[in-house]
């Protein structure tokens, strides 16, 4: 199995230099991913958590990890993509990858906070059918010279984006565990990265198959890694549940202000994953 760990970039710890340095003991752990947060504003179940305590932004702490480590691969869990524009977020992450030399997984999302996307006045009623071209536009940015795309919510032809990233495959993992999430995975991802229990991603697993069985996809062409709290790991046999449940790698969180606790849980994540790589 492997794992990746979650930044606290979402528990109002003050400092961020502080939180990006837990994912530079993630690679000294010998993890294979670190994933960071990502909201706008304080609203709704946020604002209840934090208050006006900070929440950092997502792809600023992630560059920073990036500039301190060299081997562990950078994820986004996940970017909610109606707070963005893809142009500049295809811009972004395709400068992050080359910066990082290919390590970048775009984690992806629709959201389901209704007060943020009316603060900011974005779509909430269909973030469907944008987070689908949303997708399609950064993939065509990515690898088209001369990118054209003729959509709902999006319409432009022959646009440069320049630069391309370093993969010539962007690894998309979408978030999200219900029905239209796991047709969006097996549609535009290489990865799946639902929030749910063991028994629910057992229970969701066989629908998964069928999705891309429906694309015309194999079930080895997508990793599973379900984003789990640490609290659900308590050893190995949980670790071989998540496995036989369907699970490929595991993202793992912990819910706590404290940083303290969250290098805490990151020892005990890289203690399972150097137990479960014997």
């Amino acid at each position: 199995m492997k794992f990746g760990f979650i930044l606290p970039n979402n528990w109002g710890i003050a400092d961020p230099v502080a939180v990006a340095n837990v994912g530079v003991e993630a690679e000294e752990f010998g993890l294979e991913s670190v994933w960071v947060n990502h909201h706008i504003v304080n609203a709704g179940y946020i604002a209840d958590r934090l208050g006006n305590r900070p929440y950092h932004d997502a792809l600023t702490v992630l560059t920073w990890v990036a500039s301190q480590t060299s081997t562990i691969k950078l994820g986004t869990s996940v970017l909610v993509m109606p707070y963005l524009h893809p142009m500049a977020t295809a811009k972004a992450l395709a400068t992050l990858d080359l910066m990082s030399g290919g390590r970048v997984i775009p984690g992806l999302g629709v959201g389901s906070l209704p007060e943020e996307n009316e603060i900011l006045g974005v779509i909430y009623d269909g973030r469907g059918s944008f987070g689908d071209e949303f997708i399609d536009v950064m993939q065509a940015l990515w690898t088209e010279e001369a990118a054209s795309y003729e959509g709902e919510h999006f319409q432009f032809a022959d646009v440069i984006a320049s630069p391309k990233p370093a993969q010539a495959v962007m690894p998309v993992w979408v978030g999200g565990s219900g029905a239209p999430a796991r047709r969006r995975a097996a549609a535009y991802g290489t990865g799946w990265h639902p929030m749910c229990s063991v028994d629910g991603l057992a229970h969701r697993m066989p629908a998964m198959v069928e999705a891309l069985e429906s694309q015309g996809r194999e079930r080895t062409s997508l990793t599973v890694a379900p984003r789990v709290d640490v609290t659900d790991l308590p050893d190995i046999a949980a670790v071989e549940a998540w496995r036989k449940a369907g699970a490929d790698q595991l993202v793992v969180g912990v819910s706590s202000p404290d940083l303290a606790d969250h290098r805490s849980g990151l020892a005990h994540v890289a203690t399972l994953a150097q137990a479960t790589a014997n």
